[in-house]
């Protein structure tokens, strides 16, 4: 019988740090947000994203916080997260070529165990990594451990139990809660200290979800008494915490709704209202796997780039595979490090040029799927 893992996780001692960061919650849940409210929130916030900087600080210097040891291969690297026994090691072992622990109870996995998924050339390393607990940004269930493995990943799997919808936003909260961005893209926001003359603010759109009052209570809370802010978009106070810290990790990543044989479909249709799964599948019995592969190879933005030797026909058979954006100098870091230094020009037929075997001699110049490159050195 598999045993139940509460939300709350097991019982421990609650630090000085968790009682402020508990103290400042309770005050923004019981604060009705409104105009004249909107100062004060924005303001906790900022004290909260203070609190746990300052937190991560000394636990990185007491040696904590660090992540397992995997050596990065592939393509791209996705990290499943979790609670415990949601199904990561029977899902990584579905779509990979892992052999992960697999055991009807919590914990199985007390280690990152990577496998690797090979789809439509690409290959992608996933990382199964021990489940996630309520707390584990601070530490809890090895918490700060798994957290600080996604850091490192390009996408993110959040894997549910069709018996334990609540627990998405559970495991969302201690994701944001390391810096990790979900399906989020930068703040358009630029932050520039002066030497004096106080707080000067521009802005190029109408901001609803701000006002002035806040954005220079925030900024005054990190100590930016003497600064100019120029924002570029209409964004909300979190937003603007994270532009100010610069150091959040933007990635892609979806919802894995897992165990879908074990319930009904009248069942299942009614948690998937609750958690949006962006897809349902049965790791135990492979149901939607291979879907599943798709769909992280659409999300990763993969391109397919084809290599041509000089005086040769290209190699359409196997791809270079790239991500969207990348530019020559991504496709020659990715062939071998010294193409950067040797580089002399290329020569490109398909989308991202004005004609075929048009010569390019800036690195900068971005690819686009299924491009021909043929890569001339000195």
């Amino acid at each position: 019988m598999a045993q139940q893992y509460s939300v709350k996780g097991a019982k421990h001692h609650e630090s000085s740090y968790e009682r402020k960061v508990k103290e400042l919650e309770e005050e923004l849940s019981t604060t009705k947000y409104n105009k004249k409210t909107q100062g004060h929130i924005g303001l906790v916030k900022a004290k909260l994203a203070n609190i746990r900087k300052e937190y991560q600080r000394k636990a990185a210097a007491k040696g904590k916080g660090e992540g397992f040891s995997v050596k990065r291969t592939g393509d791209a690297t996705a990290i499943l997260v979790g609670f415990p026994s949601v199904g990561k090691s029977t899902l990584l072992n579905a779509i990979t070529n892992a052999n992960s622990p697999v055991g009807a109870y919590a914990f199985t996995t007390l280690t990152c165990i990577p496998g690797l998924l090979e789809y439509n050339h690409a290959k992608i390393q996933v990382l199964d990594v021990p489940g996630v607990v309520e707390g584990a940004a601070t530490g809890r269930g090895r918490g700060r451990e798994v957290l600080a493995c996604a850091q490192s990943a390009d996408f993110v799997i959040i894997l549910l139990d069709v018996f334990h919808p609540e627990h998405l936003e559970v495991v969302k909260k201690e994701i944001y809660e390391t810096g990790l961005r979900i399906n989020e893209k930068p703040p358009l926001v630029r932050i520039t200290k002066k030497p004096r003359g106080g707080i000067d603010i521009g802005y190029t759109v109408r901001l609803t979800k701000l006002n002035q009052e806040t954005i220079k209570a925030i900024l005054k809370e990190f100590r930016l008494e003497n600064s100019s802010i120029v924002i570029r978009e209409d964004i909300t106070d979190d937003q603007l915490i994270d532009a100010i810290e610069g150091n959040k990790k933007y990635v892609s990543g979806i919802v894995v709704l897992n165990k879908i044989d074990m319930v009904d479909e009248k069942e299942l249709e009614r948690i998937k209202k609750i958690v949006k799964p962006d897809i349902c599948v049965s790791a135990e019995r492979k149901i939607n796997t291979v879907e599943l592969k798709e769909l992280i190879f659409k999300r990763l933005d993969f391109i397919r780039v084809y290599c041509k030797e000089v005086g040769k026909k290209a190699d359409t058979n196997v791809p270079l595979i790239m991500r969207k954006g990348n530019t020559l100098r991504d496709v020659c870091l990715k062939l071998h490090k010294d193409f950067i230094s040797k580089f002399r020009f290329a020569r490109i037929w398909g989308k991202s040029v004005k004609f075929d075997g048009m010569v390019l001699r800036r690195l900068e110049h971005i690819v686009q799927d299924n491009d021909i490159v043929e890569i001339h050195l000195s």
